[in-house]
């Protein structure tokens, strides 16, 4: 087979330093073996975006980038966040085909080749799919497995088991360059780009260097994220909740009239504390997915960039 395509492999890189250069030689070997198999031209290259590290993770990528002309580099010039890094990646990179694929190597970077296979099928995007997650604590499977299942039932359309190891193609990349919006949810986008797709199934690793840079705090700002910015489902719950308490506490209150004038009502502090308590509450939690929509339309309006680039390796 004659290379026809050029491969741009995008990672993003958050305080990687001790896992980047097993990563950095893992990779350059893999993209060396699918030049000389011809299945990409010999311009491809690996991206690397530093999402403002504060080690030395940008000084590993440029001593690389000297020794590798394949090693490329972009610094932003503060930590944006993961999504925003790999948009900064993609969008400022010039190629055919895309591989986006994070630092720790969890994900099996050997089936990339099966990737661009399909690319040349015809496929526009082409999914990264976990087998099974053994390498995840149980916290972290069942709390991902419900993630996954609220969504669905929230209307947003995700791929179970994907997280953001997946092939675009051009065209794929400049249909999402179409999404203005700056709250990023990847995950969600990608599937409304709509082009012809298709998933490889791979095992997760476990990670070699370094720790997970998505503790519980930024995974539920990260589901939080994905639900405010693709379901309006919240805010219709809220009404129908709205209706039925409405109407239940209508019913109430004529129950009470009736007691009243039959004598039978019954003065007690703790039910009426109870019934207080509960709406107070259900008022309480309804205003919070409020806010988080207000909030979300917040950061909209306001147009800031995404990213800035403070330095790039070319």
């Amino acid at each position: 087979m004659k290379a026809t395509a050029e491969l741009a492999i995008i990672v993003p890189c958050y305080n990687e330093e001790e896992v980047l250069p097993q990563s950095i030689k893992t990779l350059s070997a893999e993209l060396d073996k699918m030049i000389k198999s011809k299945l990409v031209k010999e311009s491809s290259k690996i991206v690397f975006i530093n999402d403002g590290s504060a080690d030395s993770t940008w000084t590993i990528i440029e001593k690389h980038h000297k020794k590798n002309p394949h090693i490329k580099g972009i610094s932003l010039s503060r930590n944006f966040g993961h999504q925003e890094a790999l948009l900064a990646g993609l969008y400022n990179t010039d190629a055919d085909i895309y591989i986006t694929v994070d630092a720790d190597l969890q994900d099996d970077i050997s089936v990339i080749p099966q990737m661009i296979e399909h690319f040349y099928k015809g496929f526009d995007i082409v999914y990264g799919v976990r087998n099974r997650r053994d390498t995840d604590s149980f916290f972290k499977r069942s709390s991902a497995l419900c993630f996954y299942k609220l969504m669905k039932l929230l209307g947003v359309e995700l791929i179970s088991n994907h997280a953001d190891f997946r092939l675009l193609s051009r065209r794929a990349v400049a249909a999402m360059s179409e999404f203005k919006e700056r709250n990023l949810f990847l995950r969600a986008i990608v599937p409304l780009v709509g082009f012809k797709s298709c998933n490889v199934y791979y095992n997760r690793k476990k990670r070699e260097a370094g720790s997970t840079k998505y503790p519980l705090k930024k995974m539920i700002l990260f589901a939080l994220r994905g639900i405010s910015s693709f379901s309006a489902v919240p805010l219709h719950l809220i009404t129908i909740f709205g209706v039925l308490i409405s109407a239940l506490s209508f019913l109430l209150m004529l129950w009470t009239v009736y007691g009243y004038f039959n004598g039978s009502t019954i003065v007690g502090w703790a039910s009426l504390m109870s019934v207080i308590t509960f709406f107070s509450g259900i008022t309480i939690l309804f205003m919070g997915i409020i806010g988080e929509y207000i909030a979300s339309i917040f950061v909209e309006v306001k147009k800031r960039p995404t990213y800035i680039i403070d330095q790039r390796l070319d």
